[in-house]
């Protein structure tokens, strides 16, 4: 999209969304923020951004975004749990799909030239065959899977009605500083915590189901790239490593990463309604027209994760 100008990214002080920020300013973007801080924190945001604690949902959001002159909005606001969803599916779609709406609307009234949704793989349901394409059926198992995928609809309908380019990002499983340690899209958040307290870890069924793990600035770096090129995809594009990880195998390499001898204590539960048993992303569609791959490996990322974490508990602040 040239020079660097401005742009808004909704749940800008959130896991994913705080990291988006940081990328977008270290490229010179004045970046404005939406985030209601039900999840995220004001501290994750950068001084220099303007934070408009407000629900996307809200007229005050809907405001900001008519008035920042922003180019482009990345869209990250949203209900990110599937236990979550299950349990209050009108929620789930109220915010993530209604939600969606309300950002596309505002951006259509505010002249925003390209609208960036994060999806997420749970619109693909069961894989029929990995890795997954995005030419699998799309066939959502759980409310918020399904209010992803309507998402992505309505971002596709009403950005081609605005004359608006769009892309809707379908990240694997994302992970890295600032992850939350609540709920179960934080596994490797939780895990950390409860490895910090000395306790076991807590894996949900056998342990031989398997993720594709990507790391937080891998993502990131998808998301800037998917608002700031050239011309929008206008299309669904996968984000992850294209490698797929068991639960267990998981667990050992979270417990060398923190310099843990043996292998790691576990405990096991139930599994939980609305998961899927293997996840495999194909990212190459993203590689063609981004330019972009997953570069940091699990055994990296984790160390990472280990080391900023501890370097923010020695400064006294949060991860």
């Amino acid at each position: 999209m040239g020079r660097p100008g401005r742009v808004i990214v909704t749940g800008g002080a959130g896991f994913i969304g705080s990291h988006v920020v940081e990328r977008l300013e270290a490229d010179g973007w004045r970046v404005g923020v939406i985030d209601d801080l039900s999840t995220g924190r004001a501290a994750n945001v950068p001084a220099s951004c303007e934070l408009i604690p407000a629900d996307v949902r809200s007229p005050e959001a809907g405001r900001f975004i008519e008035t920042f002159g922003a180019e482009a909005v990345a869209h990250l606001a949203a209900q990110v749990s599937v236990a979550a969803s299950v349990r209050d599916p009108g929620h789930d779609l109220s915010v993530n799909v209604l939600g969606t709406v309300a950002v596309v609307q505002a951006c259509a009234r505010g002249g925003v030239r390209r609208v960036v949704l994060a999806s997420s793989a749970a619109v693909y349901g069961m894989p029929a065959c990995l890795p997954v394409d995005e030419r699998h059926p799309l066939l959502p198992v759980s409310p918020y899977g399904a209010s992803k995928l309507a998402a992505e609809h309505y971002l596709r309908v009403m950005a081609q009605q605005a004359g608006i380019g769009w892309v809707a990002l379908r990240y694997a499983n994302v992970y890295g500083p600032r992850q939350s340690a609540d709920g179960e899209a934080g596994v490797v958040a939780r895990w950390m915590a409860l490895l910090e307290a000395g306790r076991p870890l807590v894996v949900h069924g056998d342990g031989q189901q398997s993720r594709d793990f990507v790391f937080v600035d891998d993502v990131a770096e998808a998301t800037a790239r998917a608002l700031t090129a050239e011309t929008a995809c206008n299309c669904a594009l996968n984000i992850g490593t294209g490698l797929a990880s068991r639960v267990l195998d998981l667990a050992d390499a979270l417990w060398s990463a923190a310099g843990k001898e043996g292998p790691p204590p576990l405990t096991f539960a139930p599994p939980r309604p609305g998961d899927i048993r293997h996840s495999r992303l194909d990212a190459r569609k993203a590689e063609r027209l981004l330019g972009w791959r997953a570069r940091i490996s699990l055994e990296q990322g984790l160390r990472q994760m280990v080391a900023r974490r501890q370097a923010a508990r020695a400064a006294g602040e949060g991860d």
